[in-house]
């Protein structure tokens, strides 16, 4: 897992490397500049003009640092450092006199009053490196025309470690206005929680994250409930097989869902229910979905509900590993009343969706009788229904976290970097996954593999964080094979299978 900090930890990081390496700071900047000139170098052509803009800060010390490394490579610069107030950071002034000193004749103007701006095109490359992570406050007057005459240019534009006038964490009170828009950051030592936040997801652009090799110990002592799941990470949870395994060892899974007219979101979840790896399932849906579930998986048992058209009493469930409820239940007073049973009979951690979520929306005492480590798998308008409405992803992040803790359930806040927000306070943000899943039946999908994964064993935990992965990489691989605009969420199950292995 890759460890998400607050702006203020990362200076902390910064400050113990630099003197526990020891590393002196104009070198840490020197480090962190040349990697992003070679992965600059490794994405850009030198037939671009390339124009860098720099602050007084260390942002800006990154950013003419960056202009002497790209100039030693050949690309043509023209770097233009705004020093308004004559007050360079001493790492500022440092890198200013080195770039000076090895090309003099390298096109230079360091604004203090006037500035008579470059005339770009779209052919040309603009490096950002006005401000960084120490900003606290909106960008305004000069500063701000700077930053929307860099957006009007279209020409391509990349930020230094986080894009100017964008804060790192909570941009609530900021002025959308007067922050750059990037294609690319390219961001040191771990990614800003602001990166994984749709509402800045236009300024941001695309990301990566580049190591400039801050101390481990440090890293690994400093906390932080923020954190971005990795591939290697969520291999180590997969176990081989047994050779003498059999269907009993894998969990029988109860998925409680269906009504007339929503006969597929059993279908979808059930599917990926067994598709997960379960190894027994048994589907509880109302007469009318009988012969579409018996035909379309004969793989799976059924508990037949006594009304034809909606659920409204549970079966006996103290046999089964693992119970879900929620994907096409609907919402009938009859099903409000079923739930009701099943919350105040289970002793295990349910696997809560769609209605099921809508129904203790809608009837908020039930949520004292959800079990501790359900999973509740909202999409941010069921969880806004649930929760209150937010004005922004940064507040309901926060809701999230604070509901999970107080119920003492899981809450899987679906979306592009899907947030799993356990009890105890963690947040564990998922990177797989595309725009083509935003498809009908792709949440139904997600609760099968989940309450699969629940009724093998895996705590609830980790079957949260193991299934949002798993779900996010068939998706892509979904993706691969045919188009984000064509997938459906059949699809993602019928990758499963390769998810797995690619996770292997």
């Amino acid at each position: 897992m890759i460890k998400i900090f607050t702006n203020e930890q990362a200076k902390e990081l910064d400050k113990y490397t630099i003197q526990n390496e020891p590393i002196s700071s104009v070198d840490l900047i020197e480090r962190a500049a040349t990697l992003f000139m070679h992965e600059f170098c490794r994405r850009y052509s030198k037939q671009s003009r390339i124009f860098i803009f720099a602050g007084q800060g260390n942002n800006g010390a990154d950013a003419l640092a960056i202009a002497r490394l790209l100039t030693d490579e050949s690309y043509k610069v023209e770097t233009y450092l705004f020093n308004p107030t004559e007050n360079l950071s001493p790492e500022c002034q440092t890198n200013k006199a080195y770039l000076l000193e090895e090309f003099p004749d390298i096109p230079f103007h360091e604004i203090i009053d006037d500035f008579e701006p470059p005339q770009l095109t779209e052919r040309d490359i603009i490096i950002d490196g006005l401000f960084g992570t120490g900003l606290n406050r909106p960008l305004t007057g000069g500063f701000a025309a700077m930053v929307d005459y860099i957006n009007q240019s279209g020409s391509t534009i990349v930020s230094i470690d986080i894009p100017s006038g964008l804060f790192g964490e909570d941009n609530s009170e900021n002025n959308p206005d007067a922050i750059i828009r990037a294609n690319l950051t390219l961001t040191f030592g771990s990614p800003k929680l602001a990166f994984f936040l749709p509402e800045n997801a236009p300024y941001t652009g695309d990301w990566k994250v580049l190591d400039i090799g801050l101390l481990p110990e440090i890293v690994a002592r400093t906390q932080t409930p923020y954190h971005l799941m990795m591939e290697d990470d969520i291999a180590n949870l997969i176990e081989p097989r047994n050779k003498f395994a059999h269907k009993g060892m894998f969990g029988h899974a109860l998925l409680v869902a269906g009504s007339r007219g929503k006969t597929g979101a059993a279908l979808l979840a059930a599917q990926s229910c067994l598709r997960s790896g379960t190894g027994l399932l048994t589907v509880h849906l109302p007469q009318c979905g009988e012969t579409v579930l018996q035909t379309a998986i004969p793989e799976a048992m059924l508990s037949i509900d006594p009304h034809k058209d909606h659920f409204t009493m549970i079966p006996e469930i103290q046999s089964y590993s693992a119970v879900g409820i929620g994907p096409g239940l609907g919402q009938h007073t009859d099903s409000v009343i079923g739930m009701e049973d099943l919350l105040k009979s289970s002793s295990k951690p349910l696997v809560i969706d769609a209605d099921g979520i809508n129904i203790l929306a809608a009837n908020k005492p039930l949520l004292s009788y959800v079990p501790p480590r359900s999973i509740l798998t909202p999409h941010p308008k069921e969880f806004d229904r649930i929760a209150g409405g937010s004005t922004n992803t940064f507040e309901r992040l926060q809701k999230a976290t604070s509901f999970a803790t107080e119920y003492k359930v899981i809450l899987v806040l679906k979306g592009a970097y899907t947030a799993i927000c356990l009890p105890e306070g963690g947040i564990y943000f998922n990177p797989t996954g595309n725009p083509g899943m935003a498809t009908a039946g792709s949440g139904d999908v997600l609760t099968g593999i989940i309450l699969g994964l629940l009724a093998q064993g895996f705590d609830s935990n980790t079957a949260a964080i193991l299934g949002v992965f798993l779900h996010g990489t068939a998706g892509d691989l979904a993706a691969a094979m045919d188009s984000e605009e064509s997938l459906l969420a059949s699809d993602i199950t019928a990758m499963l299978g390769k998810a797995y292995k690619q996770l292997r």
